[in-house]
């Protein structure tokens, strides 16, 4: 059991910080980089395992703080994994609804039968800059990518990803719903055990 009270995300995301906290609960503090520096590192992982443990790192250095890196992404079948490690600048880094617009067309001629993907996480926690035992836990989430976008909430691709066991988007699931079964949670999950949190 690791007693850690405050953890650095390595994240500008205000989505991701909240989801995260909710999910990590009241015991651990998550503080965003962005209390600490605005510059981004260089994803130069050709993994989300190596770009989480980078960002990490990289957090950690900064701050001083242990640090908790999330890498995910969307991988399409259809699509070899694609957008995968580079989901977040798919469109050449103009944002979330460039990156779904670029998805629709993309697959515009797809049908249902081959529209198949999945949300990956992958949390990276470092203790210090130079832990030589990262702790790495993974989350997957089944699902498929609609035709059009559907659903207010969450943030990403959530509008496009449609969620089998709920028969909605991801967008249309409440935040609280989304938290108990997505691949962050569920990575997420894994953390807590590992931390001694559950």
């Amino acid at each position: 059991m690791m007693n850690i009270q405050q953890l650095v995300l390595a994240s500008h995301n205000a989505g991701k910080l909240k989801e995260l906290q909710a999910m990590l609960g009241d015991t651990v503090q998550l503080r965003s980089i962005g209390e600490f520096s605005r510059v981004e590192p260089e994803e130069t992982g050709l993994s989300f395992v190596e770009n989480a443990i980078l960002k990490a790192r990289n957090a950690a250095r900064i701050s001083g703080l242990p640090a908790l890196a999330d890498d995910s992404g969307l991988a399409v079948d259809f699509l070899g994994g694609a957008p995968g490690i580079y989901s977040a600048r798919y469109a050449d880094g103009q944002g979330d609804a460039a990156n779904n617009a670029k998805l629709l067309d993309v697959l515009k001629d797809v049908p249902d039968a081959e529209r198949a993907a999945q949300f990956v996480c992958v949390l990276a926690l470092v203790r210090h800059a130079d832990d030589p035992l990262p702790i790495l836990c993974e989350g997957l989430w089944h699902g498929r990518i609609l035709h059009q976008a559907s659903g207010a909430h969450g943030f990403g691709y959530d509008p496009l990803f449609w969620v089998p066991e709920r028969d909605c988007s991801s967008a249309e699931l409440a935040p609280a719903d989304k938290n108990l079964i997505s691949h962050r949670a569920r990575a997420m999950s894994l953390l807590r055990q590992r931390l001694g949190l559950q």
